[in-house]
C-alpha cells in the first residue's frame, strides 16, 4: 500500500502561483512514477504531470506545459507541482498518485491521493 496525503490547494487570482505538495508514505517510493491529476466539476479525471523515480524527465499535458512544473525529493517521498500564471480553466480538484509505470491514463493510476481543490478566480 502507498499513502499519499496532497497539500497547498487554495483559491488564487488569474495569473497567480501555487505549489501542491504530496507526501507519500508505504511501499517504496521509487518503484512509482508519480503524478499529477484533476477532475473539474461535470468533468473526467484527466492527466496533468508525470515525473519517475530518476527525474530525467517529464511529461506534461499540453494545456499545462510551460505553466506547470512538476518535481520530486525521492529522499523526502514527496512530489510537488508548482503552477503559475493560472487560469479560471485550470480550477479543479487535484489528485496525487502512484503509477507503476509512465502512464497518463487515469485508470492506470494504482494508488491516488484524496486531492486538493485549486480555485482560480477570474
Amino acid at each position: 500500500q502507498v499513502q499519499l496525503v496532497e497539500s497547498g490547494g487554495g483559491l488564487v487570482q488569474a495569473g497567480g502561483s501555487l505549489r501542491l505538495s504530496c507526501a507519500a508514505s508505504g511501499r517504496t517510493f521509487s518503484n512509482y512514477v508519480m503524478g499529477w491529476f484533476r477532475q473539474a466539476p461535470g468533468k473526467e479525471r484527466e492527466f496533468v504531470a508525470l515525473m519517475p523515480w530518476s527525474r530525467a524527465y517529464a511529461n506534461l499535458a499540453n494545456a499545462v506545459n510551460g505553466r506547470f512544473t512538476i518535481s520530486r525529493d525521492n529522499d523526502k517521498n514527496t512530489v510537488y507541482l508548482q503552477m503559475t500564471s493560472l487560469k479560471p480553466e485550470d480550477t479543479a480538484v487535484y489528485y496525487c498518485a502512484a503509477v507503476g509505470g509512465f502512464y497518463s491514463d487515469p485508470a492506470r493510476v494504482e494508488y491516488w491521493g484524496q486531492g486538493t481543490q485549486v480555485t482560480v478566480s477570474s
